[in-house]
């Protein structure tokens, strides 16, 4: 049957309501429904599912990036063995954590609770590791990998594969929290270290962070340490800029510029206003606002820069499914622009 981009999603259609299979597929999204490590509020486990649904409500013509479905796009349909394997992780690692959360990650005196703590690192690093995997593997079969969360430590494993086939890379960190924390709460692998641990890996040369409001004096410190390796937008700058009459064109201009030529986006949905994603684990007053996100995108994609690979993480589904909407629409952005970047870097 003929595929028709103006009409209703097909019940069996994949992602975006498309027909692509992984191999047709020029970007190819994998899912990781893990947040085991969610340290206020859970949900973003089921963020894969109900973005996948929520897609095929996305008008596959877009106003800023055209029509990015033409290059194919495909969701990759985990086995049943592996969705299941997941899942188990998850609801054991959830289970585990708790206590260990309710206590602050002050384990020391509970040996019980040190051996739920091991057990919890360990299955987070089965995750890493099942991430890396996979996204090393698409990677070599030429695709656009992007991860869809879960909470914000499920791409490492992605971002250790990209800087490993990327060497020298920048990661666009956009987000309310730095995610600096060494080990927070004692979980090596948390959604609050993942940037700490991304950037112990050799291929990633600098992070640009922006939208931070939300953070720590550990972290902060971190980030003024790093001799220009970390360079933080934080929110209430950017805002008051923009009040005294910066342009946010100007801006997204002035964050970019320490970027490599080689990008990776990383993007907590908690980076934007939190009416748009009202059931993200940790919500934050401030943030970006959904056009602002997407022209920054944009900037990147524009200044000649390649976007080799992307994740989206921390989207929490509510009962009302708004949160799963804006996240397939900002998913329908980011691949767009990368496919925009990839042009753009091969006319150059």
């Amino acid at each position: 049957m003929d595929f028709d981009p103006s009409a209703a999603a097909r019940p069996d259609s994949g992602v975006f309501g498309l027909p692509h299979t992984v191999d047709e597929a020029k970007v190819a999204l994998l899912p990781v429904p893990f947040d085991a490590t969610a340290s206020y509020a859970k949900g973003a486990a089921a963020a894969p599912l109900a973005i996948l649904e929520a897609s095929k409500q996305v008008d596959l013509f877009d106003l800023e990036v055209g029509k990015p479905y033409e290059s194919g796009i495909s969701m990759v349909r985990l086995p049943p063995p592996i969705a299941r394997g997941l899942a188990q992780w998850n609801r054991e690692a959830g289970r585990l954590a708790e206590p260990i959360i309710a206590a602050g990650g002050d384990v020391q005196a509970n040996r019980k609770l040190q051996a739920s703590l091991r057990r919890v690192n360990d299955l987070c690093a089965r995750v890493n590791s099942f991430v890396y995997i996979n996204a090393l593997e698409l990677l070599r079969r030429g695709k656009i990998v992007g991860v869809v969360g879960g909470d914000h430590s499920t791409p490492l494993g992605s971002i250790r594969a990209h800087s490993e086939t990327y060497p020298g890379l920048g990661i666009l960190h956009l987000d309310a929290h730095a995610d600096l924390r060494q080990a927070f709460e004692g979980f090596t692998w948390s959604h609050a270290s993942v940037m700490y641990n991304a950037l112990a890996l050799p291929g990633v040369a600098r992070l640009v962070q922006v939208g931070l409001r939300d953070l720590c004096q550990e972290e902060h410190d971190r980030i003024r340490v790093s001799r220009g390796r970390v360079v933080a937008h934080f929110d209430p700058d950017l805002a008051r800029a923009q009040l005294d009459g910066a342009s946010w064109r100007s801006q997204c201009a002035r964050i970019i510029r320490d970027l490599p030529r080689e990008v990776y986006l990383s993007f907590d949905i908690d980076g934007l206003e939190p009416s748009l994603c009202p059931h993200t684990g940790t919500p934050v007053p401030g943030g970006l606002g959904f056009y602002q996100a997407s022209l920054l995108l944009g900037a990147v994609a524009q200044s000649g820069r390649r976007i080799v690979g992307f994740d989206l993480t921390e989207v929490a589904p509510g009962e009302d499914e708004w949160d799963a909407n804006v996240g397939a629409r900002m998913l329908y952005k980011l691949i767009g622009w990368t496919l925009t970047s990839v042009r753009r870097a091969k006319r150059r």
